[in-house]
């Protein structure tokens, strides 16, 4: 099967942080693509602070040029709450015959018993799991609802290989190099004027800056 890769978020702006991570995806579990999903409104946090408009075109001219990232804009199109779980129900009729891999950092992986619907993105989609090279699931397996320990003792697999061999189910942890970077630091930098250079794409960087703070000073 063709694995699909999909990294959803609120891109709030788009940073290298997200770009690296979607890169690092795409090889380490060789996808044939990745889909950006910027959200629409998000369930369980405030709403962005750009537009879903603005989102989309930083994040477009974020990946122009980058075989294989591809931007969707389905959340944004959709009325109501973001909920996974819909987007996968949609992807999964247009893929019939490949699989989906949901993507998740290691916090939204913690809070995902909170979610819509949760159990049944099992049924839909792999779940990957990224997270810092260092990061272990033995130290933080107490902190887990108990039905996602369940989840993980029946469906973990150590080689990525096996996210071809069923369509949906399986979940594989993928260490990527950690970028300490976030938008809410970008925010606030553009906010004072303070250069965002190199945390944000450069063909973004006016975007950023018009958006959500004012002309760099240094």
């Amino acid at each position: 099967m063709r694995l699909l890769g999909i990294l959803g978020g609120t891109y709030d702006p788009v940073h290298h942080g997200h770009l690296r991570a979607a890169l690092e995806l795409k090889a380490g579990l060789q996808l044939s693509s990745v889909r950006l999903i910027p959200v629409g409104t998000p369930p369980h946090r405030a709403a962005p602070v750009a537009s879903g408009a603005q989102r989309l075109a930083m994040l477009q001219a974020a990946v122009q040029g980058e075989p294989g990232l591809l931007v969707d804009d389905r959340e944004l199109r959709r009325p109501g709450p973001s909920y996974t779980v819909d987007t996968l129900r949609e992807l999964k009729a247009e893929h019939q015959s490949n699989s989906l891999c949901l993507a998740l950092g290691s916090d939204a992986f913690m809070a995902l018993h909170t979610w819509h619907q949760w159990e049944e993105i099992f049924a839909l989609a792999h779940i990957i799991v990224w997270h810092r090279p260092h990061w272990e699931l033995d130290s933080v397996w107490q902190a887990l609802h108990p039905a996602v320990q369940t989840r993980v003792a029946a469906g973990r697999v150590r080689e990525a290989q096996a996210l071809a061999t069923v369509s949906s189910g399986l979940i594989y942890f993928l260490p990527i190099p950690d970028l300490d970077i976030s938008a809410s630091r970008i925010r606030a930098l553009a906010a004072a004027g303070s250069s965002i250079r190199y945390l944000v794409p450069e063909a973004i960087r006016r975007q950023v800056i018009e958006i959500y703070g004012k002309e760099e000073t240094v």
